[in-house]
């Protein structure tokens, strides 16, 4: 059985189409996409296993402080832009998911007090690839991860933020 391809297949694209249909994989960094064409594209990247493998080695041999800007780039989880409908389209999808949509608002103040507490301990936002999971889950990760060395935790963070790209790319499957 062969492995479902991307719809359009990156590697028939140029620079500026590929930019342009997977550029918005890693919130507001199109830059891994502009990396990723650079690195050279062939047919092994038109399945979203490919494509992620390439995209994710991109993020995680990127200096420390690009990998900051793109951990930076996520929103808070259940957080204001969320309640205020500012989300870019995936992140709205997968937090409603996810049923952060539908938090109490006991939840939601959970949810700020530990945002808060985590971008104090960190200086970035809490990032979890959140498909499959529920606001309760994701309240005990919060908990859990709170413990981890600021080193432990971007290393945790940049592989969530790979984990959702593999998520966005299999949404991008050719029919």
């Amino acid at each position: 059985m062969t492995e479902p391809r991307l719809s359009p297949r990156p590697s028939t694209l140029d620079r500026d189409a590929f930019v342009s249909h997977y550029g918005d994989i890693y919130e507001h960094s199109p830059w891994v996409a502009e990396l990723a064409w650079d690195a050279g594209l062939d047919q092994a990247q038109d399945t979203p296993a490919g494509l992620a493998e390439l995209m994710g080695r991109i993020l995680r041999e990127a200096p420390a402080e690009r990998q900051l800007d793109v951990i930076r780039a996520h929103p808070d989880l259940a957080g204001k832009a969320a309640k205020q409908g500012e989300l870019t389209a995936d992140s709205t999808r997968e937090q409603a998911g996810a049923g952060l949509d539908q938090c109490s608002a006991e939840e939601f103040e959970r949810f700020h007090r530990h945002n808060e507490a985590y971008k104090a301990r960190f200086g970035f936002p809490f990032v979890m690839a959140v498909k499959g999971s529920d606001r309760h889950r994701i309240l005990a990760a919060f908990e859990t991860r709170l413990e981890h060395t600021p080193a432990e935790e971007r290393r945790t963070a940049i592989e969530q933020i790979n984990r959702i790209a593999r998520f966005r790319l299999d949404d991008r499957v050719a029919d």
